[in-house]
Formats: C-alpha cells, structure tokens, sequence
C-alpha cells in the first residue's frame, strides 16, 4: 500500500512546530499498517507479478499466457454496506464484498482476473480496523485467483466522521479474442440459468438499511437459523473458479453478474436489442432475508426485481437443450442453481418480463 507522506518545512520560532501528525495524518501507523498486510498480500501473488508491495508502479508480466489477449478491467465499491459494516463492527469481509463486486463483473464476458488494486481512505487511521478490511480484500484475491498488488490506504481528516471509511476497487482481468462472451451467440429459446447468491450481495443497502432501522435494527432476529445481521453482512459470492473451470469444457452465449438494478436491469444488459427476457419467479425459493424484507419494508414485487438479487446472483444464458446438463455441472461446482427463464422475441419496449 502506498501511505500519503509530506515533510513539514521549518517554522520560524515565534510560531509553534507543526507535524503531519498534529495535522492529523500518522505515518507511523500507515507503516505499521503496511507492515502488517504484507504477509496477507503475499499470499495473493501469482507467478506473473514482478514486484513486491511498496514501489509507485505494480508489475504484473503478461507474455506467453494468451495468443491474442483482451484486456477486461472493471471498477466497483460496496455502496452502503459499509455503513452496516461500520454500525456493527464487522469489518473482515467487507473487503471480500469488494472484489467480488469487481471480479464477478470482469468474470461476465469470460476473463481470468488477473490483478487486483484496492483503495482506502479514512479521516483517521485505526490500525486494528485498516489490518482488517485489507486481510478480507487479501481473502477475496485468493478466492478469486488473481494478485493484490497495490493500492492506496489515505487518512484525510476532516474528510470522513469517526470510525467511517470508504473503499473502491479496481480488476484487470483477460481473454483469449477468440473465447470472448459478448452475448452474440445468445438465441431465441436459449435458457436463463440462475446460480444462487449469498444474501443480498452488496446492493440494496440504502433501502435494506432503511427498512431496518424503521423495524427497530433487529438484527439477533433469526431467519431460518441464521441471524439478521449475518444475513446481510454475508459476503458477495465469488464465482470466478468455478465458472472459469466450467467454461473451460463448456460453450455458454451469455452471462450476467445481478448487481445494482437487480434481476430486471441486469440480464438484459447481455442481451441482444431484438430480443427479451422472460423470468419465472416460482422457479426458485426466495430466501428468507429477502421475505423479510419485503414484509417489513411492504416493497412491492417490481421494487424487488430491480433493487435486490433475490437469491440470484449470477446467470448463464445457454441453448435450451444443455440447460439440464448446466445445472448438474454447477452442482458439482458447488453452485446450486436453476432455470429461472429463457431468452424471447422482445416485444416493442418492454423486453423483460417476470412471472
């Protein structure tokens, strides 16, 4: 991590000595920081990264992987969970939601992340809190099999209130030209399968946020055995080794990472102009946090669709006929999934339709 750094110029005597410090800003904890996160980040490394943590320029070396390499790159954040993250204190795999939000979208058109750079900032820094956020972005690399090989971690006061941080997240990943998924291929007929999430991933939060303080914050509610709270601030899942080990003996025409704007906004992205969507609810059971979402926040079916994954959190558009076989191999993935629709004529504007 690269940690801001000034030198002070020299005061004249009638004037009282200032530091970096008594502005606000702790080198010393930046570089225990630094320190610290070494070993996470080094666990990471792939063999293609050059240099280790702490230059101005991570090195990641390309050649002999790919004959004729497409770069994806993808940037993301984790939008209002932080807050939840911040109001309950569970700050370890915040980091998590934040690659998954940027490799899943990098994954959609079939690249392998290749290399992961994050981005801190905090009006001042907490050692204990920095050391994990960035262990849970170190946690989400490995999950996902690409390198954490640099960042920014900033302390800005007066920037941000007590205890509050943000994050972002930038992903490079590639694809040979010749397996690119750009949704081409996708029919008429073709089937929309749907591979569960974890929860409501990272998108939402405003709203989740504000139907839960509305029904008193309670979060040791248990849903299905699970708390409310581990319910929400369940990571996003990654589904970059899976999916790259499925393509590899396998043809798909399309895919979609459900993020914001949720199952209505997001499928269609992939999906040719003259033609539509056409989901079917019923295909799978709405998890239980979603239930209680919409109950206690008396959010209409449409508001659902287009605001949360509702237990969906990545799909795959496919011919009709190996939908069957999709499915089976996904389960021995360890994905569980279903057919939640199929590819149709678009029928003037609307081109998505949920049953």
């Amino acid at each position: 991590m690269h940690i801001p750094f000034s030198r002070s110029g020299r005061m004249s005597s009638s004037k009282e000595a200032l530091t970096y410090r008594a502005a606000g800003v702790d080198i010393d904890a930046g570089e225990e920081v630094v320190e610290r996160i070494k070993p996470l980040v080094a666990r990471t490394f792939r063999k293609e990264v050059m240099a280790g943590l702490g230059g101005f320029g991570a090195l990641f070396e390309l050649a002999g992987r790919f004959k004729e390499p497409v770069l994806v790159s993808g940037t993301d954040g984790v939008g209002t969970k932080l807050k939840l993250a911040q109001q309950l204190g569970r700050h370890d795999t915040i980091g998590i939601d934040l690659v998954a939000m940027c490799v899943n979208d990098v994954l959609v058109q079939g690249a392998e992340p290749l290399f992961f750079l994050d981005y801190f900032a905090t009006g001042k820094l907490d050692v204990e809190t920095t050391v994990a956020v960035v262990g849970g972005i170190a946690k989400g690399c490995e999950l996902a099999g690409c390198a954490l090989i640099g960042g920014e971690t900033a302390e800005m006061p007066d920037m941000y209130a007590p205890g509050e941080y943000d994050l972002a997240g930038f992903n490079v990943g590639a694809v040979e030209k010749s397996k690119l998924i750009d949704g081409s291929k996708i029919r008429a007929g073709d089937a929309i399968v749907g591979i569960a999430s974890s929860g409501p991933h990272s998108n939402g939060y405003s709203l989740i946020r504000k139907i839960a303080a509305r029904a008193g914050n309670p979060f040791d509610l248990e849903l299905d055995g699970v708390k409310l709270a581990d319910a929400l601030m369940a990571p996003t899942t990654i589904y970059v080794k899976p999916i790259l080990q499925f393509l590899a003996e396998r043809d798909v025409h399309g895919m979609a990472h459900i993020t914001g704007g949720g199952l209505t906004e997001n499928i269609i992205r992939v999906v040719p102009d003259a033609l539509g969507i056409a989901l079917d609810s019923s295909a799978w059971k709405l998890p239980a946090v979603f239930g209680w979402l919409q109950r206690e926040g008396n959010v209409a079916k449409p508001e659902m669709w287009r605001t949360f994954n509702c237990g969906i959190g990545y799909t795959l558009i496919v011919p009709r006929d190996a939908a069957n076989a999709t499915i089976a191999a996904l389960a021995e993935l360890g994905l569980p999934a279903w057919t939640i629709g199929e590819v149709v004529p678009a029928r003037g504007d609307e081109r998505v339709h949920i049953a």
